[in-house]
């Protein structure tokens, strides 16, 4: 099991505001919710309800307008743009609908990615890629490239890559909105076995089938939370 805080994240009265045109349009108002430890939360809502802006304030890709984001223990909203950098790093995960693969690059190299962007590829780390590759099912695909693997198999690096610097966090953009029903079925699978093993999982979704395989759901509408449910 990971050890980490017992809430890996708690979210207070976070908002964000936009300048468009001279206008001011709040993307969010005053969203709260906590994240304890281990859990595996899928957050739905129509198009324009604040699901994007909330994803990066989450990925430390943004800072709110107002309110905290308490991340590990530390507010990211007070942090600069290095430490931003450096918590996205080392603290959290990413997977995203389109996979985001380098397709120069085989399957280890994607894997390997993070490591060489942070300085930090040597042979004990090469190694861990090559056992992630193995744990998502592509140790017998190591040197194929994205154009010769099927949509599971790309979304499988994908995770495989956001586990590379063992965050305690992933964040998952529609990761099942590209793939049909049996390797959506695939991926949630390896992203229960990873959520089983300790890890928090935030994944924005549309497909309420695929939210119902979560352990909660919160809906967002026009920036605030609508609904906050265990299933």
């Amino acid at each position: 099991m990971i050890s980490a805080p017992a809430h890996a994240a708690s979210i207070t009265n976070l908002c964000k505001d936009y300048v468009l045109s001279g206008e001011t349009v709040r993307a969010l108002r005053g969203v709260t919710f906590d994240v304890p430890t281990g859990d595996y939360i899928s957050i739905m809502g129509p198009s324009g309800s604040g699901k994007s802006t909330l994803l990066n304030l989450l990925g430390c890709l943004d800072r709110p307008t107002a309110g905290s984001f308490v991340l590990g223990g530390s507010d990211v909203s007070r942090m600069d743009d290095d430490e931003l950098a450096e918590t996205r790093a080392r603290q959290i995960g990413f997977v995203f609908q389109s996979y985001n693969l380098l397709p120069a690059l085989s399957v280890v190299e994607n894997i390997e990615v993070p490591l060489y962007y942070s300085g930090r590829l040597t042979p004990a780390s090469r190694q861990r890629c090559l056992d992630l590759a193995k744990l998502v099912g592509l140790e017998s695909r190591l040197e194929h490239r994205p154009a010769q693997l099927s949509g599971g198999q790309q979304q499988r690096v994908a995770i495989a890559r956001s586990l590379v610097n063992d965050p305690q966090f992933i964040l998952a953009d529609e990761p099942t909105g590209n793939l049909d029903s049996k390797t959506t079925a695939e991926i949630l699978g390896l992203l229960q076995s990873l959520n089983d093993e300790g890890r928090t999982i935030i994944m924005v979704t549309h497909e309420r089938d695929v939210a119902q395989q979560t352990k909660r759901t919160i809906v967002l509408r026009d920036g605030e939370v609508l609904s906050d449910e265990r299933h």
